[in-house]
Formats: structure tokens, C-alpha cells, sequence
């Protein structure tokens, strides 16, 4: 069979796997009280308190079943990317079980977000130093950081799961530029023509599969939220997959959006903090959009056009180089 095929049917199980736990999933949440706290300066995601939150475990539960069909052999960084993405989507539940038990919008305090993120960052850097290569390729271009590529991993997490999880502010679109960036990168993985590399192929391609059937009760009137345990797992698999590939330099340029999020609220806390004024209307900047009128679905459209373009750029530098 070839990789080609395999790519469709598990994209296409994975997606029928994640539509057949969604309803499910919404209804045990619904049951138990699994609900978001919206912030109360989000004066128009008020409507939105107390919709279910948790909905990561559909793309999640749905990538790893569908996984399981097709990744047996050369598939070591493919399970451990996956694996990855299940440690932070853990590290993300718990955030979530807090702030629902407690019914708060803040869950683990940062310190411990961190100490978690950086323990499992921690052990795929070593992992990627023995076992995985320490060179970087950027279109072509060889960089070997050697033992550098440990504290440079480390800091590909953090950066990636942070920013993905700022992101997840509007119905569908964390969701939407990650499936975009996902199907495009994992396109560019395919091209590598490894055995590894076809594997880790594959589980991004599962993974699209499960955003899918999230997306389509995740876009505006969202039914459920992804909460931390969905954008801290993407965030994981997203800077594994870049990683374990040497490809991570491509995570500024195809996930320029996830990169705006972080940068617009790290500016406004340094600007807020040095002057007591702000430079954007709220952040991250999507709510910028919105507090100048813009609506949430369009915010979300282009964000998701921009990560199109810029990946449909990447693959074609790809291609020709």
C-alpha cells in the first residue's frame, strides 16, 4: 500500500473515529458540569460560560486509535510524538480539572506550567541529542547545533505550546491553523521518503483527521472547547513533529499566526507593565480584532488563509530546493 493511500485512510478513519466520540464527549461533559469560566473582560465570549471544555481528548483519543491501525513498523518517533502530545494534553487536563473545580479561569499557576513543560521537554531534548541527530535543516541549508540542540528543543516547546495555547481564544481557531499547518507540514515530512519519517507522516495526518471532527463541533457557535488539554497536545506535537524531522526553523514561518499570538501578549504584559499603557486594545491579538469589531469568524478565516499561504510558500521552496 502505498504511503500515498495510507495518508487518506487514516486521515479519513481518524476523522470518523473523532465525529463518533465528539456528541459523546459533549454529552459527558455537559452531564458533569465540565464547563469553561470565560474571563469577565471578554464582555462578548459572556454567552459562552459554561459550554464544555475539555474537547481535546476527541482529536487526541481519535489520532492515537487511528495510529494504532497503521504505525507498527520504523515507527519509534512516531509513537513518541504522539506520546508527547498525550504527556501535554495530561499536563493540560489537570489545568482544566482545576479551573472547573474550583469553577475559576486559572487552573495551575504558571511556575507549575512551566516545571511540567520543561520536565517532558527536558527528556525528548536527550532523546533527540542520542538518538535523533542534532542538525537542523532550514530549506536546504545544514545547521548542526551539536549538544545546543538541548537547550534549543527545550526552548521549541516551551515557545510552540505556549503560543498555540494563546491561540485558543476563539471558536475554531486553534483548531483550523492547526489543521492547516498540520496537513502542510505533514506533506513536507512525507517528501522526506524515510521509513521514520513516512510514520510521523502518518500521525500527522491522523492527527488532522481528529481536528477535523473536532472542527466541526469546535467552529462558531462552538459546542465545545479544546480547552488546555487540546492546545497544550497540539503544541507538543506540533514542536516533536518539527524536531524529530530538523525542521523546526519552519515553525515561525508556516506557524507565523501562533507566533503573533505569543508576541502581541508578551509586548502588552512588558508595555503595560514599564508605561500602564497598553499597546493593543486586549490581548492575545485576535481580541484586538475583535475589540475593533472585527467578528470571530473572520478573524478566524484569516488567520487560517495566512497559515495557508505561508505553508503553500514552504512546501514549494521544499519542492525546488
Amino acid at each position: 500500500m502505498s504511503l500515498s493511500v495510507k495518508i487518506i485512510l487514516i486521515t479519513c478513519l481518524a476523522a470518523l473515529i473523532g465525529l463518533a466520540v465528539a456528541y459523546p464527549v459533549i454529552i459527558v461533559c455537559k452531564k458533569h458540569k465540565l464547563g469553561q469560566t470565560v474571563l469577565h473582560y471578554v464582555e462578548k465570549h459572556s454567552s459562552k460560560s459554561g459550554t464544555p471544555t475539555m474537547g481535546g481528548v476527541i482529536f487526541i483519543f481519535s489520532a492515537i486509535c487511528a495510529s494504532a491501525l497503521f504505525l507498527w513498523q520504523d515507527s519509534f518517533l512516531a509513537w513518541t510524538s504522539l506520546l508527547v502530545m498525550l504527556a501535554f494534553g495530561l499536563l493540560g487536563f489537570l489545568d482544566d480539572f482545576i479551573k472547573i473545580h474550583f469553577r475559576q479561569n486559572e487552573g495551575l499557576k504558571p511556575y507549575q506550567k512551566l516545571i511540567g513543560q520543561t520536565a517532558i521537554a527536558l527528556m525528548i531534548a536527550f532523546l533527540i541529542y542520542y538518538r535523533v541527530g542534532t542538525s537542523l535543516d532550514f530549506f536546504g541549508l545544514t545547521i548542526d547545533l551539536k549538544w545546543g540542540i538541548i537547550p534549543f528543543a527545550v526552548l521549541v516547546f516551551l515557545a510552540t505550546v505556549n503560543s498555540v495555547n494563546l491561540t485558543d481564544g476563539l471558536d475554531g481557531l486553534a483548531g483550523g491553523v492547526s489543521l492547516v499547518y498540520l496537513l502542510f507540514f505533514g506533506a513536507i515530512v512525507a517528501l522526506m521518503g524515510t521509513a521514520q519519517t513516512d510514520a510521523l507522516a502518518l500521525s500527522s495526518f491522523a492527527l488532522c483527521g481528529g481536528l477535523v471532527a473536532f472542527l466541526a463541533v469546535n467552529t462558531f457557535p462552538a459546542k465545545i472547547f479544546m480547552g488546555d488539554t487540546g492546545s497544550l497536545a497540539l503544541g507538543g506535537y506540533i514542536a516533536c513533529l518539527a524536531l524529530f524531522t530538523g525542521k523546526a526553523l519552519y515553525i515561525p514561518i508556516m506557524g507565523l499566526m501562533f507566533v503573533l499570538s505569543a508576541l502581541s501578549d508578551i509586548i502588552q504584559v512588558a508595555h503595560y507593565k514599564r508605561t500602564k499603557k497598553r499597546v493593543f486594545l486586549m490581548a492575545p491579538l485576535h481580541h484586538h480584532f475583535e475589540k475593533k469589531g472585527v467578528h470571530e469568524n473572520r478573524i478566524v478565516t484569516i488567520y487560517i488563509i495566512v497559515t495557508s499561504l505561508l505553508s503553500a510558500g514552504c512546501i514549494c521552496l521544499e519542492i525546488l530546493i
